[in-house]
């Protein structure tokens, strides 16, 4: 391997490793945070409905990009102007680009995945419910026991396409100067002014990444084809 070849393996190998911790830590808050938005943009309440459609509404209506700046640059901004966040022990992580690429993507993957579970939700029959009301079930124990189960497996492969989306969402994460796998195509083509081999190689990462992704929730689905 030539010197540049073994730099540039070196540097997206640690860009690659900053990618996945950012994009599972991201899919598991952001698909955890989806269910609660998705039951509050279902809810009766208008104080718990309301926030959740301008919540969606706003993720889901404005770039990811945008969105990275203005936690980045807006918030960061606030936040370094507050006495006690900026001199306590927490300011260490809220001054990091890293804290506000998972902050923004985990909101952004919350919203996007929220919608889907709406959705799933609303698509089944309502018989199902009225079983479990027969049963003398509560509401809530309906939605545990009987209503999330079977959106689940409605929503499984749309929350898989949005995961990839995320994926490949991290990626912008690099104009806030986390050093991910674009960040590390992007240092090593500003360094060595060799622009094909670095981004060729950034998007075969991303394509291997996103493969098994997919294989992973293709998985799932099929297990979940048979139990049902």
């Amino acid at each position: 391997m030539t010197e540049f070849g073994a730099y540039l393996a070196n540097q997206l190998l640690a860009g690659v490793q900053v990618t996945i911790i950012l994009f599972l830590g991201c899919a598991v808050v952001g698909n955890l945070l989806a269910i609660p938005v998705a039951l509050a943009r279902l809810s009766n309440s208008k104080w718990l409905r309301y926030p959740a459609v301008a919540f969606i509404l706003a993720f889901r209506g404005t770039p990811l990009l945008v969105q990275l700046y203005l936690c980045y640059f807006g918030i960061g901004q606030i936040l370094s102007g507050i006495p006690s966040i900026r001199y306590s022990p927490l300011w260490p992580i809220l001054r990091g680009a890293d804290f506000y690429a998972f902050f923004t993507l985990s909101l952004n993957t919350a919203a996007y995945c929220g919608e889907i579970w709406r959705g799933a939700i609303q698509a089944i029959p309502e018989g199902q419910r009225e079983a479990g009301q027969s049963l003398g079930l509560s509401k809530t124990r309906i939605m545990i026991s009987v209503l999330l189960p079977q959106a689940f497996r409605l929503a499984l492969p749309a929350i898989g396409g949005q995961n990839i989306l995320l994926l490949k969402g991290t990626a912008l994460a690099s104009t806030i100067t986390v050093f991910e796998l674009m960040g590390a195509a992007n240092l090593v083509r500003a360094q060595t002014f060799r622009v094909y081999e670095p981004l060729f190689a950034a998007a075969l990462g991303y394509f291997l990444l996103a493969a098994l992704i997919t294989i992973g929730f293709g998985f799932f689905e099929r297990r979940l084809a048979r139990q049902h």
